[in-house]
């Protein structure tokens, strides 16, 4: 008859690892630019600067406010 070993129920935490922030960025980085996913990546980040510039494109000026037209008396150069 086999003992009981408690050792043997023991979490192995092979996969379970925690990493830090900077080492998660590094990780995502470094599976982004694998050719896969560099494509779709790319295609990404082309439409997020397109929508962002088509956006800022339709956003109009603020006036400025305070300042009226210049008085009838202003001297002309």
């Amino acid at each position: 008859m086999r003992a009981f070993h408690p050792a043997a129920f023991v979490r192995k935490n092979g996969m379970n690892s925690t990493i830090g922030p900077a080492a998660r960025i590094r990780a995502f980085v470094k599976w982004t630019i694998t050719p896969p996913q560099a494509y779709a990546a790319y295609l990404v980040a082309l439409v997020l600067v397109a929508g962002l510039s088509f956006y800022a494109g339709t956003l109009r000026p603020k006036k400025p406010s305070g300042f009226g037209p210049p008085p009838v008396a202003a001297p002309h150069n």
